[in-house]
């Protein structure tokens, strides 16, 4: 089962009009539910920014000392995506400026991703 979760109905109608504009171009049904959030458990400290936790000199080039700042960090979801192989490499190299990082860790950060040492970098 897939499903999409709203928290109001600004995101409900979104994504009834995204799947709606998805459906024209597909075959067979989308069988995605879209139903409101209600509660939510965070999953436990280990499971957050998997991919990226392996990196720990990249996360601490973000400044992030404490799991919650991980967890709220946007540019830690972007670069944990890229790592976990959603994404390529031109598409890291064209939002490189706003990740917050140091220019010193983009060679490493492309090869991870080019070379899928611990990501398969537009390969999904």
């Amino acid at each position: 089962m897939s499903a999409i979760w709203y928290h109001n109905d600004t995101q409900k109608q979104l994504a009834e009009e995204t799947m709606a504009a998805l459906q024209k171009s597909e075959k067979s049904k989308i069988k995605t539910v879209v139903a409101q959030s209600n509660i939510f458990y965070e999953a436990e400290d280990y499971h957050q920014k998997y991919m990226l936790r392996k990196h720990g000199d990249v996360i601490k080039a973000l400044g992030l000392k404490t799991n919650a700042e991980l967890v709220d960090s946007s540019s830690a979801a972007r670069l944990n995506g890229y790592l976990g192989g959603y994404g390529n490499a031109q598409d890291l190299e064209s939002e490189w400026s706003s990740l917050n990082l140091s220019d010193s860790l983009k060679p490493k950060i492309l090869r991870l991703c080019k070379n899928g040492t611990s990501a398969t970098c537009g390969m999904r």
